[in-house]
């Protein structure tokens, strides 16, 4: 037995330090792989960085973004979702951390298309109440594949999105957006 053991045994004061110290480090040990686990495979945090989703998002609105949903159901066209760039943004020079934020458009089967400032699916026009303008570009019908979905930003004519690099691979999605926490004025769900 070392001194510092002996000392340890017979001082009550540093016996309960100790065991106060030891339940705060367990505390602090489960608080870091439940944070951990959470953000891996349930939700998290992101930050809108550019101006892609006016009017929907803006820059700096925080957002939560859940994970599981998808486990579950299949993308629904619509929907906002997070995702690593697809290989042909890789190629440009983005990195697999440098996510992006696009709206659902068009799934798996589909065909879109953009002429005079509208976007068609299978040839019907959408109805898109959330763009910033219409699209100032045409886009000659494009059928996507297996596998794939066709996204857009809602500030059209400022968004790198699928109608310049392609159809985003679903296994790149990492989640969904479900609910903005800032700015405190525009803190609630956000709409599909």
């Amino acid at each position: 037995m070392t001194v510092d053991d002996k000392n340890l045994e017979t001082s009550p004061f540093l016996v309960r330090l100790w065991q106060k110290q030891k339940e705060n480090i367990q505390i602090l040990v489960v608080a870091l792989l439940l944070a951990f686990l959470i953000r891996t495979f349930v939700a998290e945090p992101r930050f809108i960085p550019s101006e892609s989703m006016v009017p929907t998002l803006l820059v700096g609105d925080r957002l939560v973004v859940e994970k599981i949903s998808y486990h579950f159901h299949p993308p629904a066209t619509g929907e906002i979702v997070v995702f690593a760039p697809p290989d042909a943004l890789q190629a440009e020079g983005y990195t697999k951390e440098q996510v992006f934020i696009k709206r659902i458009i068009g799934r798996a089967g589909q065909t879109i298309e953009v002429k005079q400032g509208k976007v068609y699916r299978d040839g019907k026009p959408l109805t898109e109440n959330y763009i910033a303008q219409q699209p100032n570009y045409e886009m000659s019908a494009a059928n996507i594949p297996p596998g794939t979905l066709f996204v857009m930003g809602d500030n059209r004519n400022y968004s790198n999105d699928s109608h310049i690099w392609g159809f985003l691979p679903e296994e790149n999605i990492i989640g969904r957006a479900v609910f903005r926490f800032w700015p405190l004025d525009r803190f609630g769900p956000v709409r599909f």
